[in-house]
């Protein structure tokens, strides 16, 4: 993968231009937090509107998909939660991390990473590293239940920076560094946009999200070695994604289909090894 040898410069996001990115996007700006997540839930329960945005340029106790830690060097990455009020119904909500996931990719495709796609349920890949990850929770409010949408976006880390042999960053993949800002923007706007046409859409814009997810998605058309919490692997080929987003596992046995809660891991494997 190309490497830049030049010093990564890593500048402050630009809050003065993010302040007036739409009327229905407030961002807001922190330096230091444990968890963007944990700040937007604290908003939506004050009663902060839908479109509510909390980015840190540093963020010290992130968590994954079952509470996985993640943390990288301030201003290295993108680290940002989403306030959101679904109107869809309840049974609808587990397409938000695809969604999420799903416009990352393409927006990450639309600035030039060719190689940007999506691995089930929550990961940006890179070619076959991971440089994205998303994390969805649902919030009890006064006003509702509300959704928390974080997302964690490796930007300009260096090869001893990144936690994980699988991992990327932008800046290690073409060798520059973005523009945070310019790039904050083109992922809050590509979210809205597609949450938007989400909601809007009824049945016939959750078959398009359907469609248009399992084209984009790395995981479907693979052999797969699904691990359960009870400790139980499932192998087969993934073959799709159904009406409500979760993975359709041809095995052995047959047909079965695993949501994002349902499982610890998702791996590819070779078809010698099922």
């Amino acid at each position: 993968m190309p490497v830049t040898a030049a010093p990564m410069r890593r500048p402050s996001l630009d809050a003065a231009e993010l302040s007036g990115l739409a009327p229905d996007l407030a961002v807001e700006v922190v330096e230091s937090v444990p968890s963007t997540n944990a700040v937007a839930t604290e908003r939506a329960r004050e009663g902060a509107p839908e479109g509510t945005v909390v980015v840190a340029e540093h963020q010290t106790a992130g968590r994954g998909r079952l509470d996985r830690t993640w943390e990288a060097p301030p201003r290295s990455s993108l680290v940002f939660s989403v306030l959101l009020r679904p109107t869809v119904p309840a049974t609808s909500w587990p397409w938000l991390p695809l969604l999420t996931g799903h416009t990352v990719a393409k927006t990450l495709r639309s600035r030039g990473y060719a190689a940007a796609a999506v691995k089930w349920p929550n990961d940006v890949l890179l070619g076959e590293r991971k440089v994205a990850g998303i994390l969805v929770e649902r919030v009890d409010t006064p006003a509702g239940p509300a959704a928390v949408v974080g997302i964690g976006l490796n930007v300009s880390q260096r090869p001893e920076e990144i936690p994980v042999p699988t991992g990327t960053s932008l800046a290690l993949e073409s060798g520059e560094e973005p523009d945070r800002t310019a790039l904050l923007v083109a992922l809050l706007t590509g979210l809205r946009e597609a949450y938007d046409a989400w909601q809007a859409g009824g049945a016939d814009g959750v078959a398009r999200l359907r469609s248009s997810y399992a084209a984009a998605c790395v995981t479907v058309g693979q052999q797969v070695r699904v691990e359960l919490p009870s400790g139980e692997t499932l192998q087969g080929r993934a073959t799709g994604v159904d009406g409500a987003g979760r993975l359709v596992v041809l095995g052995p046995a047959g047909e079965r289909v695993v949501g994002a809660g349902d499982v610890v891991h998702v791996r590819p494997t070779s078809d010698s090894d099922q």
